[in-house]
């Protein structure tokens, strides 16, 4: 299962009654979190959720509405004692951004990894979960995130018997181990049947809408997507500040068919995005706006 929180759906500046985009995923007792801008312990406080799990901060691109917050989170969660190493995921110059932030925050008592992207697609394995990053196009280097939690396939109990493996073996190989006792070689693939279907949410903000998000959003159980702007007149401006309006999200989710998409990253202009969301369905229908605080659990689909 993977619990989500969106955080912020705001762009550019915090506002009274919105947080800039800011995203917690949970699972398996850790959180992701992709974007940190300014205002965004605020929105984790007003959740009820803990800033100490956080165990990987993704980044879309260093602009100040998307990172400005993290010197401040960096020290809340120094002061509440946290030693566990923090992982940090983004663009090539990562580590000089955020060496450059922590001149607010320069002592922390648990060490930092960088992780910096390089190239226009990467796949990283951190805390069971794979997350895909992938190029998008803003007026600087910028990715979106694909997060995917695999699922094994049914583990066969009658095989296993069959096959004479010691009970105390089962567990393990039904978490992917492999296990040698003696001449005998235990592996997953003996009692484990076909991979069933996973979970996916794709993330992206801060971009024009480029073919590779449909792809990476493709038959995804949810799509959080820039919609900066609601008035069809606004094309223009998003064209020339590379952002999507909500007709052009909608047409990538159109073409990639999630099962859900939300809307997020509006424009501070744009104070009632609900009135435009009839004609977004009518492009796609299973669009709704993102909200400051809106959550999902996302599950396997026979739980």
């Amino acid at each position: 299962m993977l619990d989500i929180c969106l955080l912020g759906c705001g762009g550019m500046m915090p506002l009274p009654y919105r947080w800039l985009t800011s995203l917690m995923v949970r699972y398996n007792g850790s959180t992701v979190m992709i974007d940190c801008g300014e205002g965004t312990q605020i929105a984790v406080r007003e959740k009820g959720w803990s800033f100490k799990p956080i165990d990987v901060i993704c980044f879309t691109h260093f602009h100040g509405d998307h990172i400005s917050g993290l010197p401040g989170l960096l020290l809340t969660m120094g002061n509440a004692d946290r030693t566990a190493p923090l992982t940090l995921v983004g663009p090539k110059g990562l580590e000089r951004v955020v060496t450059a932030l922590r001149v607010v925050a320069p002592e922390l008592p648990f060490p930092i990894r960088f992780i910096e992207l390089t190239g226009k697609e990467q796949t990283l394995d951190l805390l069971g979960l794979q997350i895909d990053a992938f190029r998008v196009q803003h007026n600087v280097v910028c990715y979106g995130y694909r997060i995917r939690l695999a699922r094994q396939g049914r583990f066969d109990a009658q095989r296993a018997k069959e096959l004479g493996i010691p009970l105390c073996y089962w567990n393990p190989l039904q978490k992917g181990n492999t296990i040698t006792e003696g001449e005998h070689i235990y592996t997953p693939d003996m009692v484990l049947g076909p991979k069933r279907k996973g979970l996916s949410l794709t993330y992206c903000t801060d971009t024009r809408p480029v073919p590779i998000i449909a792809q990476y959003a493709k038959e995804a159980d949810l799509f959080i997507c820039e919609g900066m702007y609601g008035e069809e007149e606004k094309l223009a401006n998003a064209k020339e500040h590379k952002h999507m309006t909500f007709y052009e999200a909608a047409e990538l989710a159109k073409r990639a068919n999630p099962k859900q998409m939300w809307l997020t990253h509006y424009s501070p202009s744009l104070v009632h995005p609900e009135q435009y969301l009839d004609k977004v369905r009518a492009i796609f229908p299973n669009t709704c706006l993102g909200k400051d605080g809106k959550t999902v659990e996302l599950d396997f689909e026979d739980v």
